[in-house]
Order: structure tokens, then sequence, then C-alpha cells
């Protein structure tokens, strides 16, 4: 018998199951890149929209007469055009462009709130395809108006408004559909490695964005709108919300890491949580807004979240215009230098996940990446200035500290609460929990970027002041549940010891009931 080949033994190694996992892996990795890639066109475009030129009254003339033959052709070259496109021109622009990326974030955080609510009660695929198709829509909108020659300040911040609304379908559907389809097994490695696709899509946007910038920012816009657009077709032909959906769902696999995430769903198994839909199937009910804040952790992260998010988006709208400033750069080199700091984001979540999954202490593995943040952008702010090696170090050590615990949050977390044991087994509130935490820290992502706006002017150092302080205020909303987490691991050793028989002392049966506790709570948050 012929023997099979390479690809083909390579092929049947795996199970079906584990085939469909891996595609759905890829598939939400993809869709949700481009959700970044077309967010990232608008920091790339800042450079463009206004350009660094010097008043008239800056150019030195050697006499009068020179002044006097100068005075025409310096009129021409300095008007409004030569600096920019109308109305980012004027002097004001840092806080017209930093009104953009408000609108676009609190869009964005107003609607992810209502995103989850609306998730749990629609199909994920259609409610996904809608929102990517609308989203290159208003993406591509925004490109319009260098093609249609627009120099209305609103025209732009209604076009960011009706895209950060519609991008808010993104995350609770993408991290419910890789929640179905994914169980605790290893959860923080695997989540840490599919969310790179954040630092992905900002790569892909910025190189995208960057090719266009100098000659037609308008295709810096338009390209990224049709790929999301065009994803958003993929979505609709290829999406799978859950195993159960599939006939290869109903052989378990024996991975533990690749296992279903709701057993109870799996079984077919009805409770109080269950209703009947009108296709005679079963379908949980929808838990209430009040109902996932009281899953313990929810607020306490979500609360955590808004400062991470805020230093996190600062850096993605206006790290480009800092290195042009700081390092003279164009639009387009700098667009390609601030890719680093997704680079090293990447590293950071993958590395957040394993340190997690290993120590099974995610509020603590955030806190030390918090912890070691707050100095990294400090000496991001002053080594930057020394020179451009410099700058791409700590582009990378900042990146990866910054990101680590917004990522970590955004999906291990988020997995994790909204699978609590208080909900027994309830699938569709994974939903609400991701837009409950989410939607908090976009509130701190439409601050930092308009805070930056605001700070700015009065020197970039305060911006990172700004930021350090973030970083502090979000280590401070774990510390309980930090201390829980180092509490429940020091009744573990207790438990460990009384166990082995080496010291059951009756001072010690406070510290196993409350280790017991920890078992059935597990990452120190408290019981319902």
């Amino acid at each position: 018998m012929a023997q099979l080949p390479p690809a083909v033994r390579f092929i049947v190694l795996f199970t079906s199951d584990q085939w469909c996992r891996a595609f759905i892996f890829v598939l939400t990795f993809l869709l949700y890149a481009s959700f970044h890639l077309s967010r990232k066109p608008i920091s790339i475009v800042k450079g463009e929209l206004h350009k660094h030129c010097a008043p008239p009254n800056e150019i030195e003339l050697n006499s009068y007469k020179d002044y006097a033959i100068q005075i025409q052709p310096v009129k021409k070259l300095f008007n409004e055009s030569q600096c920019g496109w109308e109305p980012f021109d004027k002097n004001n622009y840092k806080q017209l462009l930093g009104a953009l990326d408000y609108s676009f974030l609190c869009a964005y955080a107003v609607g992810m709130y209502l995103s989850g609510i609306i998730g749990e009660r629609l199909p994920i695929r259609y409610y996904l395809t809608a929102g990517m198709l609308a989203s290159g829509l208003f993406t591509a909108m925004f490109g319009l108006g260098y093609f249609c020659n627009i120099h209305n300040l609103w025209f732009y911040m209604i076009a960011q408004i009706a895209n950060g609304l519609v991008q808010t379908t993104g995350w609770p559907s993408v991290v419910t559909c890789i929640g179905n389809w994914f169980g605790k097994g290893r959860r923080g490695l695997i989540m840490g490695i599919w969310n790179s696709h954040t630092s992905v899509g900002n790569i892909l946007g910025s190189l995208i964005a960057g090719y266009w910038v100098s000659t037609c920012w308008g295709l810096s816009f338009v390209v990224p709108g049709v790929i999301i657009a065009c994803l958003g077709i993929v979505c609709f032909l290829f999406l799978i919300e859950h195993p159960k959906d599939l006939s290869c769902a109903r052989k378990p696999s024996s991975d533990p890491a690749m296992q279903c995430l709701l057993p109870d769903r799996e079984n077919c198994t009805l409770n109080s949580n269950f209703a009947v839909n009108g296709e005679g199937g079963t379908r949980m009910s929808a838990i209430s807004f009040t109902g996932a804040l009281r899953i313990p952790g929810v607020i306490e992260f979500s609360l955590c979240l808004l400062f991470a998010k805020l230093v996190s988006y600062t850096f993605l709208f206006w790290l480009p215009l800092y290195i042009t400033n700081v390092e003279h750069l164009d639009a387009k080199r700098a667009g390609d230098l601030s890719t680093l700091f997704d680079v090293g984001g990447i590293f950071g979540g993958i590395l957040a996940g394993m340190i997690s999954d290993r120590l099974e202490k995610r509020a603590s593995t955030c806190g030390m990446m918090l912890l070691l943040a707050a100095p990294a952008l400090y000496m991001f702010s002053a080594i930057s200035k020394m020179g451009l090696e410099a700058t791409i170090v700590m582009l990378l050590i900042s990146g990866a500290l910054v990101n680590g615990p917004y990522a970590l949050i955004t999906t291990a977390v988020s997995a994790d609460l909204g699978t609590h044991k208080s909900l027994k087994g309830n699938a569709r509130a994974l939903s609400t929990v991701t837009a409950i935490i989410d939607g908090t820290g976009s509130v701190g992502a439409a601050l930092g970027p308009l805070l930056a706006g605001l700070i700015s002017p009065s020197g970039w150092n305060n911006v990172f002041y700004m930021l350090m302080m973030a970083d502090a205020f979000a280590l401070l909303f774990l510390l309980r549940l930090i201390r829980k987490e180092l509490q429940c691991k020091m009744d573990q050793t207790f438990a460990d010891t009384i166990a082995l028989g080496t010291g059951a002392r009756s001072d010690h049966r406070g510290n196993y009931e409350h280790y017991k506790h920890c078992t059935r709570y597990p990452a120190g948050y408290a019981e319902p």
C-alpha cells in the first residue's frame, strides 16, 4: 500500500472538530483585525491633514527691499492649503484632530453598552456582517472628503460618529464566538495569541494608509473600507456561532484546551435559563445589564480597563504625530515606525496570557505589567529624544507593557467572567459581560486622545505624565482582586499541608475553608 502524501497525513492527523476550531480561530482573527485596520488610518493621515510650515514672520529677510520683493510669493506659499487640509490647517489643529478622535470614541463607548445587549438577541453572523458592511461604508466616507474636496469639519465628525457606532458590533460578537468554541484550558495563551489581531490590524492599517498618505490620503480610508466590507461578506458566508451548529461538535474533543466552553449547552440540558425559540430549538434567556454587573470582578476589571485603554488608545491615535514632531520624520515614515508599538503589543498579549495561565492569577498578572508600564513610559518620553535607535527599543518595550493588560482583560478575563459559575452555564451572558467591560474601557479610550489633544500644546512631557497617572489608577482598581488572589494562594499552601497530614492544626481551619471558597470562585472573585 502506498504511503499517504505528507500534506494528507498532516490533514488526517487532526480531528474534524479540531479543524473546525482552527478555522473559527483564523476567521475571527481576520474579521476583527479588519476592524482595527479601518481605525488606524486617521492617526497616519493626521500628519498630512496638518503640515508644519513656518509663518511669514519667521523668515529672515535682509532688508525691507527683500521683504517687498518676496511678500507676494510668501503670501502664496503660506496660505492655508500649504499648511494642510482645511479646516485642519489652523493653529488649533490639535484640538480639531482631537475632536475627530473624540467623536469616534465617544460613539464607540456609548454604542458598546447597547451592542452586547442587542447582540445577545440576534444571530451573531447577521449582526457582525451588518456591522462590517456599515463600517466599510463610513470608513470610505471619510476618504471621499478628499475626492469631493470637502472642507467642512462636521462632515468628518459625522463620519467618525457613525463609524464608531457600527464598529461596536465587532468585539462582543467575536469574543462570544471564540468563547463558544474554546474552553478554559490554556485560555490565556490561546486568547493571547488570538488577541494579536489588534496589533496585526493596526500594523496593516498603518502600512496601507501610509502607502497613500503623501500622494492621495483619501485612498488611505477608501481601501481599508473596502477590505472590511469584503470581509463582512466572508463573515456572512462562513461564520459559525457555536460548535453545536455543526455535526463535528457531536463528538467532543479529548483535548481539554479545545473542549466546548459550556458542556450543559452541548448536551442540550434544559434548565431555568433556557427558553424555547421559534424554530422549536432551545435558546438561553439573555442576562440583564444589572445582572451582569453583579458578576464578581466585572466592576473592578471594567474600571481597570478604562484607564488601561486610555493609555493604549492615546498611543493608537497620537503616536505617529508624536514621532513626526520628535524625530522630524514625514507622515509615512512616522506611521511605519509607529507599528513597532503594535509589534511589542503582540508579544505583550501572548506573554500576559502565558503568565496568567501558569500562575492562574489574571489580576496579579495585569497588576505586575501595569506596575512596570509607568516607568517604561517615563523612559520612553526621555529616551525617544536621544535618537531613532532608542525610540525603536522603547516602542517595543512600551507596546508590550501597555497592551499586555489590555489584551488579557478584554479576552481571557472577559471570557472567565462571562462563564462564571453564578451564571449556571448561560452562554448568552458572555456578549453582555464583554460589552460592559469593553464599553467601560472605551470611555477611557475616548478620554485619552481628547486629553492628549488638550495637553499636548503645553508639551509632550505632560501627555506622558497623564499616561503614567492613568496606569497608576488602573493598578489601584485591581488591588482588592490581587490581594484575594494572593490570599487564595497562601490558603492553598495551608490546605496542601493539611492534606499531607504534616500540620493539621485547628488554627488552620479558617484558611482551609477559605481555600475551598477560592476553588469554587477562582481568581479571587467574591462569592455572589
